[in-house]
């Protein structure tokens, strides 16, 4: 069973998806902890969190999944694999058609390849969805022209402040988030930029994209001092902002502006005390409806798309219900080939190659006969005729 637990920006603000994502890694932990759960895949994104689990033990009734937090999404089977294809085809993003969320899924399958905990069930289905992503941006304009959750900042920065042109801003955070930020900063004329990152060589290397400065996170309190825009997207686990810092350091700056696009958010909201206009992911929603509104067109294509390969998934799956009576049945007749072939074979004189002859022989009546058992019972998988499935599986199981 494929069962999905999650919570994202379409039913919680960014300080609720903070405390429920830490409800779902406990319910995660419990349900680990009861069923040894091997086989998962965790999502985490600055407006989702989700766990992505195979285990057929686990039952729909459990006690675990039923809880009063209605923020808390958990989805089975088919409904779960829907919403997979839908998120990686950018339908399920805050930013409708954004491109990083193909990136991010497939760098949480490589992690969990990486950690040996994504099996042969949720490869299939990744791989897939994967792939998906990838036909719906081909064969729509789905993310054409869109814009990211980075540019979306720079987008109200602007909103609120006029032009960027001539202001000073500092980029706190190089990853991934900081680079599709500063990617949007590039467009403008500015007077200066600065890029702080906890590894400095890292902000060295978008510094220079930029042709901005990279500055030491240790420095960081003397340009938070003078900066007309700051835009924060690190990793950091608590906030690295706060009006304590700020008042340390004789902040007076009551002009700032700074959008936090963190999960956990970077800056702590009692900043906003000092007089510092504070923005957060939430407030990127009325940016998101627009980009949504312009895309509306391309949704009704893009869900044919996933409809098809859907189809074509649930086939695959069909198909992987009988490989294991098949591989057992492939097994076992040729256990018994070697057995028979080597008993003939010691009967024969092999002067005129007969023992080669007598093995070519066997292995083209086996590859024959299961040729046309593989067939037809790959095809009863694809007409969902589950009896024919049950009973070879009852009559090829030689451990009955």
């Amino acid at each position: 069973m494929i069962l999905n637990l999650r919570v994202d920006h379409k039913i919680a603000d960014i300080q609720s998806m903070e405390n429920i994502s830490k409800e779902i890694d406990d319910l995660f932990l419990k349900l680990q902890e009861k069923y040894s759960i091997s086989e998962y895949i965790e999502i985490s994104t600055c407006n989702r969190k989700e766990y992505y689990i195979y285990n057929n033990f686990i039952a729909d009734d459990d006690e675990l999944l039923s809880h009063d937090n209605q923020s808390i999404i958990i989805e089975y089977g088919d409904v779960a694999v829907l919403h997979l294809l839908r998120m990686t085809s950018g339908l399920e993003s805050m930013i409708v058609g954004e491109d990083q969320i193909l990136g991010q899924v497939k760098d949480s399958k490589y992690k969990a390849i990486k950690n040996h905990h994504c099996g042969n069930a949720l490869d299939t289905i990744f791989t897939k969805a994967i792939h998906v992503g990838q036909v719906v941006r081909n064969k729509t304009n789905i993310n054409k022209g869109s814009v990211s959750i980075g540019s979306a900042a720079v987008d109200l920065a602007e909103s609120h402040l006029g032009e960027l042109d001539g202001k000073s801003v500092l980029v706190i955070g190089a990853g991934k988030m900081g680079k599709l930020v500063a990617k949007a900063l590039a467009e403008k004329d500015l007077s200066a930029i600065f890029v702080a990152n906890r590894t400095f060589y890292v902000a060295v290397e978008l510094a220079k994209d930029l042709d901005g400065t990279a500055i030491l996170f240790s420095e960081l309190d003397d340009y938070l001092k003078n900066a007309d825009l700051v835009i924060s997207a690190t990793s950091a686990p608590h906030s690295i902002i706060t009006k304590e810092r700020l008042e340390n350091i004789g902040f007076e700056n009551t002009d700032l502006f700074m959008v936090d696009i963190a999960n956990p958010r970077d800056i702590s909201e009692d900043v906003a005390e000092l007089g510092v206009r504070l923005f957060n992911i939430d407030d990127l929603r009325e940016i998101a409806d627009t980009n949504t509104r312009l895309r509306e067109k391309e949704f009704g294509e893009a869900e044919i798309i996933i409809d098809e390969e859907f189809n074509l998934l649930k086939e695959t799956f069909k198909i992987m219900e009988v490989e294991e009576i098949l591989s057992t049945l492939r097994r076992s007749m040729e256990d018994i080939r070697q057995r028979e072939t080597k008993k003939a074979s010691s009967k024969l004189s092999d002067v005129d190659g007969s023992s080669k002859i007598l093995n070519n022989l066997t292995n083209s009546i086996v590859n024959k006969i299961f040729f046309d058992i593989s067939k037809n019972l790959k095809q009863a998988a694809l007409d969902d005729k589950k009896d024919i499935i049950e009973s070879a599986d009852y009559i090829f199981d030689f451990n009955h």
